[in-house]
């Protein structure tokens, strides 16, 4: 399973003097490109960065992703996902010194107008970096060594993913598996709100769903959806009995899980809210759920 092509395939830019070496010192010390046409095929990784429905498209088929910032940019790299290029603006070169220093990729320095016209809003942020994307691993490997893990059904909000793997990371979940219809969680939104958790926490596709509930079932997990129910168990009371192995289920943003994973589902599993509240967002549901069936928690 996988969601990237082969590492370094058709990665723009690479070309011998893309680089620029200093001369002095002791080694090379690699630096910026400027580039001043917005045009210029070597950025074509930035390119409409705000078109959502493109680079939908586009980067998984692509095997890229975006990394935002000095922060998530350091924390990709950490994570050993391997750079295509980085994009810079003039500002942000010190702070970025040593890792420009050490990529084998190409590092290009623009002007904010110029990042501006290339990826259609103010890079405040001034720095970007094309970052290749691994291959996924199969569901059962991830799910052998695990004991929590989330479930996402549907969730198409890029934001709301983010913020999920930052309380999945935060809060100890060892994995999260995603529907094939939920949205990328290597969209830049995505790993822009997850500060770079989404690099952290293991991830990967079930290819059928509600189907794979049985995938869950085998691996020994009880499968857990959250939803609202007259039947389903207060979450206090799941989180109780302790079970060796959780995977928690939770559904879209509007029309929460669909029937048949419920249905499909071990148990129903509710969080009692008051003031005439009935439900929350599904990822402030899912950071109360992480911390209830949590080690913290017990």
């Amino acid at each position: 399973m996988t969601e990237r092509r082969a590492e370094g395939a058709g990665r723009p830019g690479a070309a011998d003097g893309d680089v620029a070496v200093a001369e002095g010192g002791s080694g090379d010390v690699r630096g910026p490109v400027t580039v001043e046409d917005p045009g210029d095929p070597r950025l074509g990784d930035y390119t409409g960065l705000t078109d959502v429905r493109l680079r939908r498209v586009r980067e998984p088929a692509e095997g890229l992703f975006i990394a935002e910032g000095e922060k998530v940019i350091r924390r990709a790299l950490a994570a050993g996902y391997e750079m295509r290029s980085m994009l810079l603006t003039p500002r942000w070169a010190e702070a970025m010194r040593d890792v420009v220093a050490a990529a084998r990729a190409p590092v290009y320095s623009v002007g904010p107008e110029v990042a501006e016209r290339v990826t259609g809003y103010h890079v405040h942020r001034g720095a970007l970096a094309s970052m290749c994307r691994k291959p996924l691993p199969s569901p059962a490997d991830l799910l052998a060594d695990a004991r929590r893990v989330a479930v996402l059904e549907a969730v198409n909000d890029h934001t709301n993913v983010g913020a999920l793997f930052r309380s999945a990371a935060a809060l100890g979940m060892d994995a999260v598996l995603l529907s094939p219809d939920c949205a990328d969680p290597l969209y830049r939104r995505s790993v822009k709100v997850s500060m770079g958790a989404v690099l952290q926490v293991p991830w990967t596709r079930l290819e059928s769903w509600p189907g794979d509930v049985g995938v869950l079932r085998e691996a020994g997990y009880v499968t857990a959806a959250l939803a609202l129910d007259e039947n389903a168990v207060g979450l206090g009371e799941f989180a109780a009995r302790r079970h060796p192995r959780t995977a928690l289920i939770l559904g879209s943003e509007g029309d929460g899980l669909r029937p048949s994973t419920v249905a499909a589902a071990d148990v129903t599993v509710r969080i009692p809210m008051s003031a005439g509240v009935d439900s929350l967002n599904v990822a402030a549901a899912a950071a109360v759920a992480f911390y209830a069936t949590g080690p913290a928690a017990g």
